[in-house]
């Protein structure tokens, strides 16, 4: 089961077997002989991997299910042993990156055998991971677009700042529009981030074509440019004060309209849940609290 959930993964028989540390006859074998147990074929062949029949896809969701609540059961027996420790895998938004350490600090406090994987990706990727197992948790939005099923909790509220100079244009302003911030230079993710796609939406709605100066999937390479203070960007406000942008720029609010996002905790949705994860939600749960 875990190699038909690594070639689902993997699109490749050959890296499939590589990640699994087998070679790729023993892992075809493998495949085979599951094949025959089910009674069915699962796996499409010709010259290379197709994909999976329609038995393969279900024996696949059930794979996912029955390895999931394998790996959880030794994570509870081992945490009744030694206390709660393993490898805990996040993976985020960029927008959220910096606002981690608020869960896994406390966490690690509480339990110091845990160790911590954190990765940067797209909203897509995040949900496509945790589907697949390879992370424990995310961090995403939870109301912009579908996370699927998911076990969620909310951790704070997104709203929008335009990160400027004073001497720059609108720099010395109170508040601005989204209509007055399309008209000018603007650095900014890159389209395949949820955060660009909301304020693509939003400027467009307010009648402007979304056109920047630089584009980058990366808010290091945005932050180090907004720094200058020849640059400006739409950022998030936590993350504006995390970066210590605020000591340094002006950090003007966007209205008309004043947009708000909720961005979150999402797990798989199963009873229960392992150890790891477990805590990491009360840690979550603890957090929104304050």
């Amino acid at each position: 089961m875990e190699y038909l959930i690594a070639l689902a993964r993997e699109q490749n028989f050959g890296r499939a077997a590589e990640a699994c540390c087998v070679t790729q006859p023993s892992f075809s074998a493998a495949i085979r002989a599951l094949e025959e147990k089910m009674g069915v074929p699962l796996v499409i062949r010709r010259s290379r991997f197709q994909g999976f029949t329609p038995e393969g896809e279900r024996v696949l969701e059930w794979a996912r299910r029955i390895t999931g609540d394998v790996h959880a059961m030794r994570d509870d027996v081992n945490s009744l042993k030694r206390g709660l420790n393993g490898l805990l895998r996040i993976a985020a938004i960029p927008t959220a990156l910096a606002t981690i350490a608020e869960l896994t600090t406390p966490y690690r406090a509480r339990h110091p055998l845990v160790r911590f994987s954190v990765l940067s990706c797209t909203s897509s990727e995040v949900l496509q991971r945790l589907h697949n197992q390879e992370i424990e948790a995310g961090i995403t939005y939870l109301d912009n677009e579908p996370v699927g099923k998911a076990r969620s909790v909310p951790l704070y509220e997104e709203r929008y700042m335009l990160l400027t100079s004073a001497q720059a244009p609108l720099g010395e302003r109170a508040r601005v529009t989204w209509a007055e911030i399309g008209k000018i230079p603007l650095c900014l993710l890159t389209p395949d981030m949820q955060n660009r796609r909301i304020i693509n939406r939003l400027l467009n709605n307010a009648g402007q074509i979304v056109e920047p100066t630089l584009e980058s999937n990366s808010i290091v390479v945005l932050v180090s440019h907004v720094q200058t203070g020849r640059w400006a960007c739409v950022m998030p406000e936590k993350l504006a004060e995390v970066f210590g942008l605020t000591a340094k720029l002006r950090a003007i609010p966007i209205v008309e309209p004043e947009e708000v996002r909720k961005v979150g905790l999402v797990v798989l949705d199963r009873d229960p849940l392992s150890p790891l994860t477990a805590a990491l939600i009360a840690e979550a749960s603890r957090l929104r609290r304050v």
